[in-house]
């Protein structure tokens, strides 16, 4: 597998942050566009900038100038979704489920996972939006977004 540093620039050409991206298998190598495909759903998935700005990203992949390699941006806005800031989302949107269903007693896995499954059928809603809503792909898009959540 090999980690390639990827830029997502916003419509003006500003780096907006800087991914890194695992791809391949061992022995098979990815090429640049699998890369920067991955780096746009990252952006999308990490709402780095609003759902009716997403068709304006841009990839492209790193260049460093010299010096060790590291991610950009880190400074991300309170609205994107680190895994840890998505895992605070949904719990606090389960708890408020679950406090509107009477705090039901050894529920609280469910209302998780409910909250969960809407938060990325979402996320696969914008994307395929995003990419101009193509007919009989929909499911492709749950299975992208479910795919990237896991890792």
């Amino acid at each position: 597998m090999a980690e390639r540093l990827v830029d997502v620039l916003d419509s003006s050409g500003s780096v907006i942050h800087t991914y890194p991206v695992t791809l391949g298998e061992l022995g098979n190598v990815a090429d640049d566009a699998e890369y920067l495909r991955k780096a746009l759903e990252a952006a999308a998935s990490g709402r780095l900038v609003p759902d009716t700005e997403l068709g304006g990203l841009k990839a492209r992949i790193h260049v460093a100038r010299s010096g060790q390699m590291a991610t950009y941006g880190d400074d991300l806005d309170r609205d994107s979704e680190t895994k840890t800031g998505l895992g605070q989302k949904v719990r606090e949107r389960a708890y408020f489920l679950w406090e509107k269903d009477g705090r039901p007693s050894g529920h609280a896995e469910e209302h998780w996972q409910r909250v969960l499954d809407e938060h990325l059928r979402e996320r696969a809603y914008v994307l395929w939006q995003q990419e101009g809503s193509p007919e009989g792909h929909a499911d492709e898009y749950w299975y992208r977004i479910k795919e990237f959540e896991a890792q």
